[in-house]
């Protein structure tokens, strides 16, 4: 527990409802002890307007973690969580060359680099788009200077510079726009997808990752539109992109069937994780993957303007897992 943050909370959710801050501090403690909820689930899914009642409805934190640790075999961890293993274990499915430059020579990566002006370079085990850059070939003196570069920011997973959709592209063409598709093994072996939702990079950046500055949108499952508006780190809500100015709701995402399907399939490759959020991005020839994470978020589709009648996801998880 934080508590100076959840300090911090306490005056935000103060100045936001109104309420008494002692009652709200003792209201979220009960929350945490009671339901699970951690004092941003409290804050972003405005847990002082709930009656005891949609409370038990909400996915929070804690129960988050622990569904997490009674679906996710932890042994199994490293095939998503690090880049490396999860190109290894799902090459064919990415569509693009890629390197490790952890281990591969210069001749090597000259070779890589033949027919390519651009790369993205990813470290290896980092989280929530952090250290990933796009790099030009034109902005180095030379592929030796270039890899000389890679190397000493130990970005080392280089790859070639995905191509998406133009439907995609036209919400922000910056960045590769994914779709965090998550799915939940039942406890009879079949996949099903939970809920997912796009990413959009924002503000000229080159990542999609919330925490990176970008924001994200629910998309209803049966039709693959965008259902609902966007929303950023910052709470912020927008129903066109504040860089294209494209309308956001009701956006059609191409090969939205596909795409579900390429991930369900995914889920049999390894049954030990059996709750999994996909990170698909969608080009011209159909869906492919970036990665895959074994913790996936949980507050986002529960903010007030995706539950209107203020039921969370938590009984639809139920329609799969005893929980």
């Amino acid at each position: 527990m934080n508590y100076k943050n959840m300090l911090n909370t306490v005056n935000t959710v103060h100045k936001k409802s109104g309420k008494n801050r002692v009652g709200l501090f003792c209201d979220m403690v009960w929350c945490g002890f009671k339901y699970g909820t951690g004092h941003r689930d409290y804050d972003l899914n405005e847990w002082w307007t709930l009656n005891k009642e949609q409370r038990s409805t909400y996915i929070t934190r804690g129960i988050n973690n622990s569904i997490v640790t009674r679906l996710n075999d932890s042994s199994y961890y490293h095939i998503l969580d690090n880049k490396i293993h999860f190109n290894e274990h799902f090459s064919d499915c990415l569509g693009r060359k890629w390197l490790n430059l952890e281990v591969a020579s210069l001749e090597e990566f000259e070779v890589f680099m033949e027919n390519l002006e651009s790369v993205i370079a990813k470290p290896i085990d980092a989280t929530c788009g952090q250290g990933v850059v796009k790099l030009q070939k034109s902005d180095f003196e030379s592929v030796s200077a270039m890899y000389d570069h890679i190397r000493e920011t130990r970005a080392f997973l280089v790859e070639e510079y995905v191509v998406q959709h133009p439907d995609i592209s036209k919400l922000y063409p910056l960045s590769v726009n994914t779709l965090r598709i998550v799915t939940v093994t039942s406890d009879d072996g079949t996949p099903h997808v939970l809920y997912a939702f796009i990413r959009m990079g924002n503000g000229g950046r080159v990542v999609d990752n919330i925490n990176a500055g970008g924001m994200a949108a629910p998309i209803d499952l049966e039709t693959g539109k965008i259902k609902g508006v966007a929303f950023d780190k910052n709470y912020s809500y927008y129903d066109t992109h504040p860089y294209t100015g494209t309308p956001l709701v009701g956006y059609q995402i191409p090969f939205w069937k596909e795409s579900c399907e390429f991930a369900l399939e995914a889920c049999k490759r390894i049954p030990q994780l059996r709750y999994i959020g996909w990170d698909v991005a969608v080009t011209e020839n159909g869906p492919t993957f970036i990665e895959g994470n074994q913790h996936p978020g949980h507050d986002f589709l529960q903010m007030p303007p995706h539950v209107p009648d203020k039921i969370g996801i938590l009984p639809r998880f139920r329609q799969f897992v005893n929980i």
